[in-house]
């Protein structure tokens, strides 16, 4: 059996990235629903919020189903307090150093995923003692790695540095890039940005709509300084991209950045003046479907893709 449908009890090894002010309720209900891992975004939450949206994703499903959180947020704390009350069984840390909780959740029962962007890393994941880990390539959107190392060069590496479970993420969103990360060395893969332009996403339409007229080259990697982001090339962008040429300080992007910047574009739709977080492989995202339907697509194409390389004399040699 397949290493990370059996460690979270899901029929298909996909797991859907628990993105800022995407991942609600409702897209982390439907993934669970077609087989895969569901994810809430805790990032983008208050913790009586994420409750809420705890409570909201047992009533939807009856399939597991985890929370994302980014370990750089204030509230840390407070978040995994209620993890533990409402009695979710996995959660996926990033964007910060897996000891501080690890060893915690793990006590409790529950079963810690970590995201990382270097073998280094890898390695010391596993040493905190995580059930598995996600390497997240230079592609993917939201909170990236320094290293700027893609996926297709990250997965054998940290295939090298550990025999956990391991999850690929970054420029994935169809089943040939599955097939292609498994090949790899992953296990399975964290999809973000096609979730993120899904009809259950929580996202603006606005921001749905322009993901999907979006090319090549319309994304870019900022913030280096803080914790790099990927960004849609706007006017806020274009702000931040000035302000780190002429170098900037931490906190001068610190207070360009504000409050709640991510909220004003991807949940609020303000497409200029908003940060608009979306993965490279925005370029190859032309609609905005219902999950069930990505799903589908998803495994039909993997399976297909499996059954042309048998056949295709390319790989003949």
């Amino acid at each position: 059996m397949n290493k990370i449908c059996k460690l979270f009890g899901i029929q298909y090894p996909v797991v859907q990235g628990g993105m800022v002010w995407c991942s609600g309720w409702r897209l982390a209900s439907a993934v669970s629903n077609c087989g895969g891992l569901g994810l809430i975004g805790a990032g983008s939450m208050h913790p009586e919020i994420l409750e809420e949206h705890i409570r909201n994703t047992k009533a939807a499903t009856n399939k597991p189903f985890g929370v994302n959180v980014p370990l750089l947020y204030p509230e840390t704390e407070r978040i995994m307090n209620i993890i533990v009350r409402m009695g979710v069984k996995v959660v996926f840390t990033s964007a910060g150093n897996p000891k501080k909780w690890t060893g915690w959740l793990k006590d409790k029962g529950i079963t810690v995923v970590h995201v990382v962007s270097s073998s280094v890393f890898a390695e010391k994941s596993e040493s905190a003692g995580v059930d598995a880990i996600v390497a997240e390539g230079f592609e993917a959107g939201g909170h990236n790695g320094r290293e700027e190392t893609t996926t297709l060069a990250l997965i054998p590496s940290v295939r090298k540095a550990t025999g956990l479970p391991l999850l690929a993420a970054g420029g994935i969103a169809s089943g040939q890039a599955i097939l292609s990360a498994m090949v790899l060395g992953a296990d399975g893969v964290q999809i973000g940005s096609r979730f993120a332009v899904s009809e259950e996403s929580s996202a603006h339409l606005h921001f749905k709509s322009l993901v999907t007229q979006m090319g090549e080259g319309e994304t870019w990697l900022a913030l280096k300084k803080l914790a790099p982001v990927r960004f849609v090339k706007n006017a806020f962008f274009e702000l931040v991209d000035e302000a780190e040429k002429r170098g900037a300080s931490a906190e001068e992007l610190r207070e360009l950045l504000g409050k709640g910047r991510a909220k004003k574009g991807i949940f609020e739709g303000d497409l200029e003046n908003g940060e608009l977080e979306i993965g490279q492989v925005s370029a190859a995202i032309h609609e905005i479907l219902p999950v069930k339907t990505i799903m589908e697509n998803l495994i039909s194409e993997y399976k297909l893709a499996v059954k042309d390389i048998s056949a295709d004399e390319r790989f003949d040699f």
